[in-house]
């Protein structure tokens, strides 16, 4: 098992600025043209492999193009491309089909519990943007792998923020498909990990990071407070509401800073903060405050969602408003973009404020895809084109989790 996230921002090299000359997209836009005049059907996806690897081929280095806008048609397709190198259906389930995606160009074997949950919800973002059968089926194929592959609850992890990324990728895929044991095991696993980790003993409140109980973390306090929205949305119960809420009030206690906008990422349980902000936790937070802001308007989440995102633009990119740092230490922190890309688009959408950041995010997505290499995969790293040679599945999600998020406020 993969771990894990801790100090990682000390770790984070920093990398020069990629500057190429503009490339022909023929290829490119003739694949994105072919994919959205139809869906892929799931009893033939040795000919949809075929077809996307051939006309990848075909476009060899002409892949890369100068930092423009990606169309909506081309997020689709990035998201195909990934598919085809990485998505494994490996046999049947019940009456279904599973699946899982490898970790590597290799197929060395499946991703890491965590890593495999936020690459689902990658394949969310893509059908939420550009829906299809396809897309839905393979949805549902990989949650029966996720059942196949760690059961139906996940007690024997120990990391709890692990158990709170899959049960958001279920109840996320639950509103796209509408299966009771989707919803199930988001509840199920949720309420265990809240049963082992919520305490009020140390610190006041807050969720332990794994069963040892020694740093509470913002990855796994912010992603609960929206797991456990949508959960409410969901079921109707509000003591699901009322847990966010008691997290969210923690986590402003404890790891927001009000003046500047930050989110630190870790506090001992000494009081000490031990982890900076990464861009995967201030953009769980940003998504926290969008999700409370409705249910409790005598406290202004939005004032702080605003903040944290000025913050994200000003202090976490390679230049203020420029393009996010690629935090590319350890294999951990490599796919870390894709969820703030996720929770930090939605947020935009949601409170209106396309014209305050609407161009820094268009301008990420751009860059991410202007860095593509001659198969239509881009890593992490959006100031250097991505190398041919293997990659890995985890650092391969964060441009297309920015160029779908764009495409949830264009």
């Amino acid at each position: 098992m993969n771990k894990k996230k801790s100090n990682f921002h000390c770790l984070l090299p920093q990398y020069a600025k990629f500057a190429g000359n503009s490339k022909n997209l023929l290829a490119i836009v003739a694949l994105a043209a072919m994919t959205s005049l139809s869906g892929c059907k799931k009893e033939q996806p040795d000919q949809e492999s075929a077809v996307l690897t051939t006309l990848a081929k075909q476009s060899g280095t002409n892949l890369q193009a100068a930092a423009v806008l990606p169309a909506k048609s081309e997020a689709l397709l990035a998201m195909q491309v990934y598919n085809n190198h990485f998505y494994n259906q490996y046999g049947t389930y019940g009456s279904s089909f599973k699946a899982y995606y490898w970790k590597d160009d290799n197929h060395t074997g499946r991703m890491d519990f965590w890593t495999q949950q936020e690459a689902i919800e990658t394949l969310i973002d893509a059908y939420n943007i550009n829906p299809s059968t396809d897309l839905k089926n393979k949805i549902s194929y990989l949650y029966n792998g996720v059942r196949d592959g760690y059961g139906l609850l996940w007690t024997n992890n120990i990391y709890n923020d692990d158990i709170v990324w899959g049960a958001l990728m279920c109840i996320r895929a639950f509103k796209i498909t509408n299966d009771g044991g989707m919803l199930d095991m988001a509840k199920n696993n949720f309420n265990m990990m809240w049963n082992r980790a919520w305490d009020t003993q140390s610190l006041g409140g807050g969720l332990w990071w794994t069963t040892a109980n020694q740093t509470k973390n913002t990855c796994v306090n912010a992603p609960a407070v929206i797991c456990a929205m949508l959960l409410y949305q969901a079921t109707g119960d509000v003591t699901y509401r009322t847990k966010a809420k008691q997290i969210m009030d923690w986590m402003v206690l404890k790891l927001y800073d009000a003046s500047s906008g930050e989110v630190k990422g870790a506090i001992n349980a000494a009081g000490t903060i031990t982890e900076g902000a990464l861009s995967y936790t201030q953009g769980t937070f940003i998504g926290a405050c969008d999700l409370l802001r409705a249910d409790y308007p005598a406290v202004n989440y939005l004032a702080m969602g605003l903040k944290a995102m000025d913050y994200a633009r000003s202090s976490m990119c390679n230049t203020s408003g420029g393009i996010l740092k690629d935090e590319n230490g350890i294999p951990d922190t490599q796919g870390m973009k894709s969820i703030f890309a996720r929770w930090a688009c939605l947020f935009v959408k949601n409170t209106g404020t396309v014209s305050n950041y609407g161009a820094w995010l268009d301008t990420n997505a751009a860059q991410a895809w202007s860095i593509r290499n001659s198969q239509g995969l881009m890593w992490n790293i959006w100031g250097t084109r991505t190398p041919e040679t293997v990659r890995n599945s985890f650092e391969t999600t964060c441009g297309i989790a920015m160029m779908n998020g764009i495409y949830t406020y264009r």
